[in-house]
């Protein structure tokens, strides 16, 4: 690790190769807590390559317990974190509204790190028990509509690498990748990036691939639709900056996504909305997100048409249904 510090503190990169390589030392135990964290700092200091960035991802998918869903050809709905606003749990909501109009979902997430309280954290606080049994996760997703992936469960050679990210607190280079290595393989994804030159650097790689997909930022620094502005929308067919009258939804201020300070907080507004009684502010960003999710499923669906097919999922309670559903699945 020496060498590689050195290397990255001469303001050098690393190649595709040399990236996937280290990644793939790091999971397997072969550097200690403090190297890991100097590595995990140089990326702090500095913009990461969309070399480095690949070789990370490559690394992390060969490395993981994969589970092959293609059969419902589902999709991940997800955001990097990342993004210091500490909103509520709006893409984890959001995946519920679309397996609640028949989207199926693989949703892939972790605990907060560099938030209050990750899309883990809440599941686990309303009583969902983790798996990577795939015959447990296959009933859900035949039932509900939705599954959840939880990344420490499918990606264990990074049980190193977590201890340290917890500690360091802020987000790190894994933040980028995790919306990257869902173990699943989804072809269909909408993913929401903390910058905007992630958000280039996203769409560069995910055009290399088979991927249907739509990668948002919001211009005010959202990794989702805050509908505090306008956000930045790339998908594998065009980009374009989207507000939002254009999803005939209300502007919003930052103070009404407030994800609140506890876990417990965040429970009950996670509740509140999928039994339709969150705010209008609540239930509009999450009906914008699910809505630009169903669009980045089905292009040939308007994004007005989709966002009125996300409201009906939750305000009929379809959304609700699909999270109950999920809940029993998984006893």
């Amino acid at each position: 690790m020496k060498e590689i510090l050195n290397h990255l503190f001469e303001y050098k990169t690393l190649t595709k190769s040399e990236a996937k390589a280290i990644l793939r030392d790091i999971g397997q135990g072969k550097y200690t807590p403090v190297q890991i964290a100097s590595f995990l700092t140089v990326y702090m200091m500095r913009s990461i390559t969309v070399n480095e960035l690949e070789g990370f991802r490559d690394a992390m998918l060969e490395l993981c317990l994969a589970v092959d869903f293609s059969e419902y050809d589902p999709m991940d709905v997800c955001g990097t974190g990342g993004d210091g606003k500490d909103t509520f749990n709006i893409s984890t909501l959001a995946s519920f509204v679309v397996a609640g109009a028949g989207q199926r979902v693989v949703k892939h997430g972790n605990y907060g790190v560099s938030s209050a309280c990750g899309s883990s954290t809440v599941m686990e606080y309303l009583g969902y028990k983790f798996t990577n049994d795939k015959d447990q996760l296959r009933r859900q997703i035949d039932q509900s509509g939705i599954c959840f992936l939880h990344a420490p469960l499918f990606h264990p050679a990074m049980k190193n690498v977590a201890p340290v990210r917890k500690e360091l607190g802020v987000k790190t280079f894994f933040n980028m990748l995790g919306p990257m290595v869902n173990p699943a393989f989804p072809k269909k994804q909408m993913v929401g990036v903390f910058s905007l030159e992630l958000a280039r650097l996203y769409a560069y790689l995910y055009q290399q691939t088979d991927k249907q997909f739509v990668i948002l930022h919001a211009l005010d620094g959202y990794d989702e639709i805050s509908l505090t502005g306008g956000v930045k929308m790339i998908s594998n067919h065009h980009e374009q900056v989207v507000q939002p009258a254009d999803m005939h939804l209300p502007t919003l201020t930052a103070e009404s996504l407030h994800g609140g300070d506890t876990v417990e907080e965040a429970a009950r507004i996670f509740m509140n909305v999928l039994n339709s009684e969150g705010t209008l502010a609540q239930q509009a960003a999450v009906i914008a997100n699910a809505g630009m999710a169903l669009h980045a499923a089905q292009p040939a669906l308007s994004l007005p048409d989709a966002v009125g097919t996300a409201r009906e999922s939750l305000e009929s309670g379809k959304a609700l249904g699909a999270f109950r559903q999920f809940m029993a699945a998984g006893q």
